[in-house]
């Protein structure tokens, strides 16, 4: 089995306790379904910078917001346990 980081982009930080129960609720019961492909849950991330050989700038118009590492027979099968990601029907990707 390969590993695979999961890295996520955008969604929504709830707002309220109770949401943001809900959200961690949801997250929890996603990776209680990938079980033991989970490696690492990850974190989420705070705004960063670009740094490259010219410089240094701030990260674009769509951050990473979090990661994850998961491991999967293929990249194939990483994408579909990937599909059920809580922050994808927010506006996550």
């Amino acid at each position: 089995m390969a590993k695979y980081l999961l890295v996520y982009y955008g969604g929504m930080v709830a707002s309220t306790p109770a949401a943001q129960k809900k959200s961690m609720d949801a997250w929890m019961g996603w990776f209680g379904k990938l079980g033991k492909a989970v490696v690492d849950m990850g974190t989420p991330t705070m705004p960063g910078k670009t740094v490259r050989s010219s410089g240094v700038r701030a990260t674009g118009k769509d951050p990473v917001t979090g990661y994850s590492i998961i491991k999967a027979d293929s990249l194939n099968d990483a994408v579909e346990m990937a599909k059920g990601c809580p922050s994808i029907p927010e506006g996550g990707t």
